[in-house]
């Protein structure tokens, strides 16, 4: 099987090249190439920014002959400038959607989110037929549920292709721990309060009530991802380890006492932060924790024969544990501890 895999240096990318078989041949494409050495040294790299008008000619040799192509590439940063991440969101994914048709490839396999999903309670799970509408506050959701109609199209235009649509929670490991904290955290929350919360515990954890979240490991991403490339499984498919975790629980991962807070006040407290550029994170992302439903992972458990190996609890502990550490992957540009 030949595969061609966007975004390949990221943290579903990294973690997938360490799961497909040696028998796979892959195609990794990335807008920055890593260095030399496991797990990426077993790819041939293509350099390819998908985001650039005139991406079509480069990525329609990358996919030539290729069975199935799994697109990862995504970007997160800069949440300031919603044009950019629009250009390689949306308009890249429909340019690799575009070169996998012409290509004739068999199987599509786009990686989409919760995030795409319309908002729900958190006191009932969602199965794959949830309206897939998005949180309107959401950027990141506003631009997956727009792929999401995008695959809708390439669906109907073209019913011998089988286009898959894993959609996972949120996805975490040590090796993503710099980058997660880069992208999320920033300067607001420095290295060393990690490191006494890794260590010893926080005295308080203020969340609200309603923070209620899902996360799964990397590795059982990438493992379900395999398991839809060689089934071959149509359609959407919901991607969550277990327990759901609430904002009690998150509070004794990092040896704290919970103390409820309003929804009003964490918004308007990222809000402030993010207009004053002491942290990343936009209101929009609360808005998608708070409002993205908790998925039901019952069909990747039925029809992929996928069990997470991984603890959600444990999970969310080895990413405080790494992100105290500053682990990263020195030879991916995306995951690099610096």
């Amino acid at each position: 099987m030949r595969v061609v895999v966007t975004g390949a240096t990221g943290n579903v990318g990294t973690a997938l090249l360490r799961r497909l078989d040696p028998g796979v041949e892959v195609v990794a494409v990335a807008r920055r190439l890593p260095a030399a050495g496991p797990p990426y040294d077993r790819a041939e790299w293509k350099r390819i920014d998908i985001g650039v008008p005139g991406a079509e000619e480069p990525l329609a040799e990358a996919v030539r002959g290729a069975d199935a192509v799994v697109h990862l590439a995504w970007l997160i940063q800069p949440s300031r400038d919603e044009a950019t991440t629009h250009r390689v969101n949306v308009l890249g994914s429909e340019r690799v959607f575009a070169a996998a048709v012409r290509a004739g490839v068999r199987h599509l396999v786009h990686m989409s989110s919760v995030g795409a999903y319309t908002r729900a309670d958190k006191d009932r799970r969602v199965d794959e037929l949830w309206p897939v509408g998005g949180i309107p506050s959401s950027c990141y959701s506003r631009q997956k549920s727009a792929v999401e109609r995008l695959l809708d199209g390439v669906e109907r235009d073209h019913p011998d292709l089988v286009v898959s649509r894993p959609r996972p929670s949120l996805i975490l490991q040590p090796d993503a721990a710099s980058e997660v904290k880069r992208y999320f955290l920033g300067p607001l929350v420095p290295t060393a309060l990690l490191r006494l919360a890794a260590a010893r515990g926080l005295p308080v954890l203020p969340l609200p009530r309603g923070l209620v979240l899902q996360f799964t490991h990397a590795d059982d991403v990438a493992d379900a991802v395999a398991r839809v490339l060689d089934t071959r499984l149509p359609g959407a498919v919901n991607i969550a380890s277990e327990p759901v975790i609430g904002p009690r629980d998150l509070a004794a991962l990092v040896g704290a006492r919970h103390v409820p807070v309003p929804e009003t006040a964490l918004r308007a407290v990222a809000a402030a932060t993010w207009r004053l550029h002491a942290q990343p994170t936009s209101p929009g992302w609360i808005d998608l924790a708070l409002g993205a439903p908790i998925l039901s992972a019952e069909r990747a458990r039925a029809e992929l024969g996928w069990t997470p190996a991984s603890d959600a609890r444990e999970v969310v502990r080895q990413l405080v544990e790494g992100m105290a550490r500053r682990d990263g992957v020195r030879r991916s540009p995306p995951l690099h501890p610096g």
